[in-house]
Protein backbone atom coordinates (compact mmCIF):
# COMPACT_ATOMS: atom_id res chain seq x y z
CA UNK A 1 0.00 0.00 0.00
CA UNK A 2 0.74 3.47 -1.09
CA UNK A 3 0.00 6.47 1.53
CA UNK A 4 1.21 9.67 -0.24
CA UNK A 5 1.33 13.65 2.13
CA UNK A 6 -0.11 16.02 -0.12
CA UNK A 7 1.81 19.41 -0.33
CA UNK A 8 0.56 22.46 -2.48
CA UNK A 9 2.56 23.45 -5.29
CA UNK A 10 0.49 25.54 -6.61
CA UNK A 11 -1.83 28.60 -5.13
CA UNK A 12 -5.45 29.36 -6.04
CA UNK A 13 -4.82 31.83 -8.96
CA UNK A 14 -2.46 29.62 -10.68
CA UNK A 15 -4.67 26.15 -10.47
CA UNK A 16 -5.18 25.34 -14.22
CA UNK A 17 -8.17 23.25 -13.49
CA UNK A 18 -11.19 23.90 -11.33
CA UNK A 19 -10.13 20.81 -8.36
CA UNK A 20 -12.68 17.51 -7.82
CA UNK A 21 -12.70 18.40 -4.06
CA UNK A 22 -11.77 21.11 -1.77
CA UNK A 23 -11.47 20.09 2.10
CA UNK A 24 -12.03 22.72 4.43
CA UNK A 25 -10.05 21.98 7.97
CA UNK A 26 -11.11 24.11 11.38
CA UNK A 27 -9.50 25.68 14.24
CA UNK A 28 -9.71 29.05 15.64
CA UNK A 29 -8.64 30.75 12.48
CA UNK A 30 -12.00 29.64 11.22
CA UNK A 31 -13.51 32.27 13.24
CA UNK A 32 -11.82 35.28 11.52
CA UNK A 33 -12.30 34.12 8.18
CA UNK A 34 -16.52 34.07 8.22
CA UNK A 35 -15.79 37.52 7.27
CA UNK A 36 -12.88 36.87 4.57
CA UNK A 37 -15.09 37.94 1.44
CA UNK A 38 -12.84 36.88 -1.03
CA UNK A 39 -12.77 33.19 0.36
CA UNK A 40 -16.24 33.45 1.29
CA UNK A 41 -16.77 34.16 -2.43
CA UNK A 42 -14.51 31.72 -3.89
CA UNK A 43 -15.67 29.23 -2.07
CA UNK A 44 -18.89 29.87 -3.42
CA UNK A 45 -17.72 30.04 -6.80
CA UNK A 46 -15.72 26.31 -6.53
CA UNK A 47 -19.50 24.84 -5.42
CA UNK A 48 -20.87 26.55 -8.39
CA UNK A 49 -18.32 24.95 -11.01
CA UNK A 50 -18.87 21.76 -9.43
CA UNK A 51 -16.57 21.08 -7.12
CA UNK A 52 -17.03 19.16 -3.99
CA UNK A 53 -16.52 20.84 -0.82
CA UNK A 54 -16.23 18.89 3.01
CA UNK A 55 -15.02 20.20 6.37
CA UNK A 56 -13.70 19.03 9.24
CA UNK A 57 -14.79 20.29 12.83
CA UNK A 58 -15.35 24.27 12.13
CA UNK A 59 -14.55 24.34 8.66
CA UNK A 60 -18.17 24.29 8.29
CA UNK A 61 -18.42 27.82 9.64
CA UNK A 62 -17.25 29.10 6.97
CA UNK A 63 -19.73 26.81 4.52
CA UNK A 64 -22.30 28.72 6.34
CA UNK A 65 -20.79 32.19 6.07
CA UNK A 66 -21.14 31.88 2.14
CA UNK A 67 -24.27 30.30 2.14
CA UNK A 68 -23.49 26.67 0.85
CA UNK A 69 -25.56 25.18 4.24
CA UNK A 70 -28.89 27.06 3.02
CA UNK A 71 -31.68 24.52 4.32
CA UNK A 72 -28.63 21.61 3.91
CA UNK A 73 -27.96 19.24 7.35
CA UNK A 74 -24.77 20.19 8.38
CA UNK A 75 -22.56 19.57 11.82
CA UNK A 76 -19.80 20.75 13.13
CA UNK A 77 -17.62 20.61 16.54
CA UNK A 78 -20.24 20.44 19.47
CA UNK A 79 -18.67 23.39 20.82
CA UNK A 80 -19.71 25.40 17.64
CA UNK A 81 -22.98 23.45 17.04
CA UNK A 82 -25.21 27.23 18.04
CA UNK A 83 -22.25 29.05 15.93
CA UNK A 84 -23.50 27.22 12.99
CA UNK A 85 -27.22 27.72 13.95
CA UNK A 86 -25.77 31.46 14.39
CA UNK A 87 -24.37 31.82 10.91
CA UNK A 88 -27.46 30.13 9.17
CA UNK A 89 -30.60 29.93 10.90
CA UNK A 90 -31.96 27.74 7.78
CA UNK A 91 -29.58 24.94 7.91
CA UNK A 92 -30.61 21.58 9.38
CA UNK A 93 -28.12 21.17 12.33
CA UNK A 94 -27.41 17.34 13.18
CA UNK A 95 -25.61 17.44 16.48
CA UNK A 96 -25.26 14.02 16.94
CA UNK A 97 -23.43 12.53 13.75
CA UNK A 98 -20.19 12.46 13.10
CA UNK A 99 -20.37 13.56 9.54
CA UNK A 100 -23.27 14.20 7.48
CA UNK A 101 -22.49 13.40 3.54
CA UNK A 102 -25.16 16.01 1.96
CA UNK A 103 -23.96 15.14 -1.70
CA UNK A 104 -22.21 18.34 -3.60
CA UNK A 105 -21.63 19.51 0.44
CA UNK A 106 -20.21 17.23 3.26
CA UNK A 107 -19.57 18.24 6.93
CA UNK A 108 -17.35 16.81 9.70
CA UNK A 109 -17.85 17.04 13.57
CA UNK A 110 -14.43 17.00 15.87
CA UNK A 111 -10.82 15.58 14.66
CA UNK A 112 -11.79 12.35 15.06
CA UNK A 113 -14.58 12.66 13.07
CA UNK A 114 -12.87 13.91 9.87
CA UNK A 115 -11.02 10.61 9.79
CA UNK A 116 -15.00 8.96 9.23
CA UNK A 117 -15.44 11.09 6.89
CA UNK A 118 -12.28 11.05 5.01
CA UNK A 119 -12.55 7.17 4.87
CA UNK A 120 -15.83 7.73 3.42
CA UNK A 121 -14.49 9.81 0.80
CA UNK A 122 -11.99 7.22 0.40
CA UNK A 123 -14.77 4.72 0.06
CA UNK A 124 -17.31 7.39 -2.56
CA UNK A 125 -14.07 7.90 -4.43
CA UNK A 126 -11.65 5.16 -4.57
CA UNK A 127 -14.46 1.80 -3.39
CA UNK A 128 -15.03 -0.02 0.10
CA UNK A 129 -11.84 -1.92 -0.33
CA UNK A 130 -9.49 0.78 -0.54
CA UNK A 131 -11.26 2.66 2.28
CA UNK A 132 -10.44 -1.04 4.14
CA UNK A 133 -7.09 -0.79 3.48
CA UNK A 134 -6.57 2.74 4.33
CA UNK A 135 -8.64 1.94 7.77
CA UNK A 136 -6.10 -0.47 8.36
CA UNK A 137 -2.63 1.06 7.44
CA UNK A 138 -3.65 4.12 9.87
CA UNK A 139 -5.10 1.23 12.68
CA UNK A 140 -8.24 3.13 13.09
CA UNK A 141 -11.18 1.60 15.53
CA UNK A 142 -14.46 3.59 15.59
CA UNK A 143 -15.47 1.08 18.32
CA UNK A 144 -13.45 3.17 21.32
CA UNK A 145 -12.57 1.14 23.93
CA UNK A 146 -14.09 3.48 26.56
Amino acid sequence: MRIAILLPDVAWDDLDRRPDLVLVPGGRGTRSLVEDTVLLARLRRLHDEGTILASVCTGSLLFAAAGLLEGRPATTHHGALAELQGLDGSCEVRRDERYVDDGDVLTAAGVSAGIDLALHLVDRFAGTERARAVRSAIQYDPEPPV
